[in-house]
């Protein structure tokens, strides 16, 4: 590992306080690159994603695919813990700790969106995220890929049945744009850059020049992901600033959902007797949100500054730091699996 992935912890921990104090300094500045976006998907961190996970896309071997197909348990996992347990456990997590827990503290109305929020944080697997805890675990990369494939197209079909049961609302309206979009840019669009790169390396009849190319594209990868904290960071650091005891409150329950999941689906994939390099992208997959879909269902349903907007924009504040610890813990637990 080099100096980048070694202290990643506290390179990101440094690029969170350097946004929310960069968004506070040049407020305007982070105003600016939040105009470009396209159906609630902020260009500049699709960018920065695309960064991240273009050299996962070329470590992706399309001959050894067919081999996934003999190796259901890990998929079983995921979709399992994704569509019959996580949204359910959120919304429980949401009206305990809103309608009950923290009752005297939020007003009735408040607390509602909370929980509508978490919900849909809930209801939306990753897409991009995971192909960088995928890689920091060493997780199988053509796996990972097959994971979050099935979970997006399982997505387009339940996420609104699911998300109507649990709100309520009959009539959710699902923002396509960003749900395609974000398919596109994060997993269409890498892939078929992975896929042609890892194709020509391979016509000069070496593996020595794909694994050359991997250790270069590596830094680039990391300076992704820490430009997409600082950027998102510094988008909500005013927000932070303003409203930390509300952030807290809905910060609690995100972080016990998420410590929960990922223990059920770690002691799930024990259980399934995984390999690690399936079982710790299964439970990162099962773990991780979409925030960028359940943000914009939030802000269509509810409003920009609904206290459901707000919920989803906590996800994304507590995702990164909570999955970097996950990632720490699945690499110390490695032996606990069979190799």
């Amino acid at each position: 590992m080099g100096i980048f992935e070694r202290y990643l912890t506290i390179w990101v921990s440094l690029c969170i306080v350097a946004g929310v104090i960069l968004g506070n300094l040049l407020p305007s500045f982070f105003e600016l690159v939040a105009t470009f976006e396209f159906a609630h998907v902020n260009l500049v961190v699709a960018l920065f994603i695309w960064v991240m996970i273009y050299p996962m896309m070329v470590q992706i071997d399309f001959s050894s695919l067919r081999d996934v197909r003999k190796k259901p348990k890990g998929i079983a996992l995921t979709l399992t813990i994704n569509w019959l347990i996580k949204p359910f456990t959120m919304a429980l997590l949401g009206w305990l700790f809103f309608r009950v827990i923290f009752a005297d503290w939020v007003d009735p109305g408040s607390a509602g969106e909370y929980i509508a929020g978490m919900i849909l944080l809930g209801v939306a697997p990753c897409t991009a995220m995971v192909f960088v805890w995928s890689q920091l675990t060493k997780g199988d990369p053509n796996y990972t890929l097959v994971q979050v494939s099935v979970n997006d197209i399982i997505m387009v079909f339940a996420f609104a049945p699911i998300t109507a049961l649990l709100l309520g609302i009959s009539d959710i309206s699902v923002p396509w744009a960003t749900l395609l979009l974000s398919v596109v840019l994060y997993v269409m669009l890498p892939l078929a850059a992975g896929v042609w790169t890892r194709k020509k390396l391979e016509q000069k009849g070496s593996s020595q020049s794909l694994d050359q190319f991997l250790q270069r594209l590596k830094p680039w990868s990391v300076l992704g992901l820490l430009a997409t904290v600082v950027l998102l960071f510094g988008f909500q650091a005013e927000t932070i600033v303003q409203q930390p005891q509300t952030i807290l409150l809905i910060a609690i329950p995100l972080l016990i959902q998420s410590y929960g999941i990922f223990a059920v689906a770690y002691a799930g994939a024990k259980w399934l007797r995984l390999p690690h390099n399936i079982a710790a992208p299964a439970c990162m997959i099962s773990t991780s949100n979409f925030f960028e879909l359940a943000v914009a269902v939030a802000i269509s349903l509810f409003g920009l500054h609904s206290g459901a907007a707000l919920a989803t924009v906590v996800g994304v504040l507590v995702e990164v730091p909570v999955m970097l610890s996950l990632v720490a813990f699945a690499n110390r637990t490695r032996h606990w699996f069979d190799s």
